[in-house]
Formats: C-alpha cells, sequence, structure tokens
C-alpha cells in the first residue's frame, strides 16, 4: 500500500512539475531534464511513467481539467452572463492555460492531444450555444452565431494573453481584481446591448 501511495505521490510531483516546464517554456522549450530536477527524481523514472513528452503533456492537460473547480461547469441561466462567467473561469483557473495555448498557436504546433480534440468541441458547442439563442430570438438576426462566438472568445482572452497591452490601455494589471471586475461588468454590459434581451424569448 505504501508503495502504490509513493507511486502516486511521484506521479502527481512529475505532473505539477511538468505542468510549470510546459506552460512556462511552451512544448518545444520544456525540457525532461528540467521537470525532472524540479519533481526531484530522475528523468529515467519520468520515462517509466510516460513514453515522451507528447503523453506528459497529455496527462498534464488531462490532469488539469479534472481538478477544476466544480464552478467552473456551472453555466449561467442567463445568456447575457456567459461571456463574464468564460472570463472569470479563463482569468481565474485557466490563465496559465490560456497563454500557453496561445504560444503554441505562435509555433504552428501540431502535436496532437485529446485537449486538441476537446477544445474543438467545446468551442463547436459554444457556437451551437448561440445557434440555439438566435432560434430563440435573443441574438438579432443579422448576427452570425459563429462570429459572435469568436468575438465573445477573443474578449474573454484577450486581457490575459495580451497583458502588456492591456496595462498600456487601462494603466491596470490583468491579474488586478479591480481590472478583472470592471471587464466582467462591461463583457455583461456588450452582451446585454449585443443581445434581445427586451423580446420574449420564442418558445
Amino acid at each position: 500500500m505504501g508503495e502504490v501511495r509513493n507511486a502516486e505521490r511521484t506521479q502527481k510531483n512529475i505532473l505539477e512539475a511538468a505542468r510549470k516546464e510546459f506552460f512556462d517554456r511552451g512544448f518545444k522549450g520544456a525540457r525532461i531534464e528540467s521537470i525532472a530536477e524540479s519533481a526531484g527524481v530522475k528523468k529515467q523514472l519520468i520515462y517509466h511513467y510516460f513514453k515522451g513528452k507528447a503523453e506528459l503533456l497529455e496527462a498534464v492537460l488531462a490532469n488539469s481539467a479534472t481538478s477544476e473547480p466544480e464552478w467552473v461547469s456551472q453555466i449561467p441561466d442567463n445568456p447575457v452572463n456567459i461571456a463574464e462567467h468564460r472570463y472569470r473561469v479563463n482569468s481565474q483557473v485557466r490563465a496559465d492555460f490560456i497563454r500557453f495555448a496561445a504560444w503554441e498557436a505562435l509555433e504552428s504546433w501540431a502535436e496532437p492531444t485529446s485537449w486538441n480534440k476537446g477544445g474543438e468541441l467545446a468551442l463547436q458547442s459554444y457556437a451551437d450555444y448561440w445557434k440555439v439563442q438566435k432560434e430563440n430570438g435573443l441574438v438579432p438576426p443579422e448576427i452570425e452565431p459563429e462570429l459572435m462566438t469568436l468575438a465573445l472568445t477573443a474578449l474573454t482572452i484577450y486581457p490575459i494573453i495580451f497583458s502588456n497591452i492591456t496595462k498600456f490601455i487601462t494603466g491596470s494589471d490583468s491579474t488586478d481584481h479591480d481590472f478583472q471586475a470592471r471587464w466582467s461588468t462591461f463583457l455583461n454590459q456588450v452582451s446585454e446591448r449585443l443581445l434581445n434581451t427586451q423580446q420574449d424569448p420564442k418558445s
């Protein structure tokens, strides 16, 4: 039993060290040697648990997804609050991953992972959500749901990725609680003006 617990603890330490290494340096820049040193294990032990960097990253992403707080998946009933909710998730829970994903996009890294497919399905589901809201009369007829999805997604990740530009424009750090509260309010205001909230949804 003790050996099992030690193995679980070792794998946890490896995943924590790997998460920091991947998110700080990107997939190409990450080094197994650095992960081993941070985790306090030999490099060979990492290869005992994982075949290579790709499989280790897969495990890091899977572990990150399963360790998110419960409120992340609690989608607001009011469509006006959807963008604000997604921004809160991105800024408070997924900020490191958002920056990592942006870095990998610039690097044109194409290593297939379950996140690639999962992220694609999640974004498609988000677009489908706005298609339904358009059918219900909440999204104006001249607005394309796919473009609305893209625009709202951009608004919820821009301050996280471009924190320097955010500070140039607003004078505030993107991690500042006051800024995050202001941006959340702004997202609700934009959503309220964009959606036909004064009309009764179609039954």
